[in-house]
């Protein structure tokens, strides 16, 4: 069992400055209501061009972002180096309405993000979402809209509902995948890999039927496309298992990365507003037991799948370094990954890496305006996740403690 409490390791990079102020943040997030008025106070005063960007860059940003670009970034990606921690860089840009430029652009900097993540020695993954090349709109009309029976997104059911689509919106579908691909090409060639983010259910079949082309075309050899499940989701499980049979089908290897989930109560008003069931587990302990569920059949005998493990959770992973033992399965970056957001769970992170194991950051970068919807999620999911913001803040006034400051 590895000692998760072991806070002299988890903050032994802070200074006993970063320590106070990491304190002191984590103090203020307890309080709901504070973050509640916050979020929606600093988007607008943003937008009003008030001067707040001083206290966002010394309280949210400084904690949860690596610096306002990938050279910014560097000195927080060089100090994990030093940790033995990798990085997951993410150039967080999301879509909005349809602009074929703008997701042309957004192309651009993705190759951007993979070739500077090539020259760095532990930047081996980058984050990608298909929202940010392509729009919301054409992927929610590509979806199924099976709340009844959520199945595995088959290539003939896919082609009917793109022979449906308006000219206009096949050259986007196509022009999607022509991003998608070039992404995946240079991240093939210069040796990074690449995950695909999940997203909204009502979005998520063409996402993960985008995943797959890549995975079939791009993983023959090697883990090069990771795709993200959400285990919140109660279907989950059942397209793990689909998903590695159509691996077997197509002779490549399944990679993917397992979150417990970020829209959450997005999806449950969602499902309400429009009466239909929710995709959403009923409550935390299923999730839980869908996500162990996952674990285990993934370090399961005779199975060769790249497992990232990408967990705030402590039980979830102690489970995984058990599965790993039970089944032989090697510390190695191409069999069992695990990761944490910057600024969160180091507890997890630097105890991981202390030990040898093979474990990453997930590093968003950019200005302050762009990475605000970022900032805002963050504040939102450390006051809300029972007990999130409690952990941490009892974790670095144990430091504190320790330390005599």
């Amino acid at each position: 069992m590895l000692n998760f409490n072991d806070t002299e390791k988890a903050f032994a990079y802070k200074t006993n400055k970063q320590l106070k102020k990491a304190s002191r943040l984590f103090s203020l997030m307890q309080y709901g209501s504070l973050v509640k008025i916050g979020t929606v106070l600093t988007p607008l005063a943003l937008k009003w061009h008030l001067p707040i960007k001083g206290i966002i860059k010394n309280t949210l940003f400084d904690q949860f972002v690596g610096g306002a670009s990938l050279e910014a970034s560097s000195p927080v990606i060089e100090m994990l180096h030093q940790h033995h921690v990798d990085v997951i860089l993410d150039y967080g840009v999301e879509g909005g309405e349809y602009n074929e430029k703008k997701y042309d652009h957004s192309l651009e900097e993705f190759l951007k993000v993979i070739r500077f993540a090539a020259t760095k020695k532990n930047t081996p993954f980058i984050s990608v979402k298909i929202t940010g090349i392509t729009s919301f709109a054409l992927l929610e009309k590509l979806n199924l809209s099976h709340y009844q029976s959520f199945e595995f997104v088959s290539d003939e059911v896919m082609t009917n509902k793109i022979n449906l689509l308006t000219q206009e919106e096949k050259t986007a579908w196509e022009n999607l995948l022509q991003r998608a691909e070039k992404i995946c090409q240079t991240a093939s060639e210069t040796g990074v890999g690449v995950m695909i983010d999940a997203e909204e259910s009502w979005i998520q079949d063409p996402i993960d039927y985008v995943t797959i082309l890549l995975s079939r075309k791009f993983n023959k050899n090697k883990s090069v496309v990771y795709n993200t499940l959400q285990f919140y989701r109660h279907d989950r499980m059942s397209f793990m298992r689909e998903a590695y049979q159509d691996s077997l089908q197509h002779n490549y290897t399944f990679a993917v990365k397992i979150v417990r989930g970020a829209y959450m109560e997005k999806e449950r008003a969602r499902a309400q507003q429009q009466n239909y069931p929710s995709p959403i587990h009923e409550n935390k302990s299923r999730v839980d037991h869908d996500y162990n569920e996952a674990i285990s059949y993934c370090m399961g005998e005779n199975k060769s799948i790249s497992l990232i493990v990408a967990s705030h959770n402590e039980e979830s992973t102690q489970w995984a370094i058990t599965s790993a033992e039970k089944n032989n399965i090697p510390q190695q970056k191409d069999r069992l990954h695990f990761s944490q957001l910057y600024g969160m769970s180091d507890n997890l992170t630097f105890n991981l890496a202390d030990k040898g194991f093979s474990v990453s950051k997930y590093l968003p970068f950019g200005p302050i305006d762009e990475v605000i919807p970022y900032l805002m999620r963050r504040a939102q999911e450390n006051s809300s996740v029972s007990g999130q913001t409690n952990r941490e803040l009892m974790l670095l006034k144990q430091e504190c403690k320790r330390r005599g400051i």
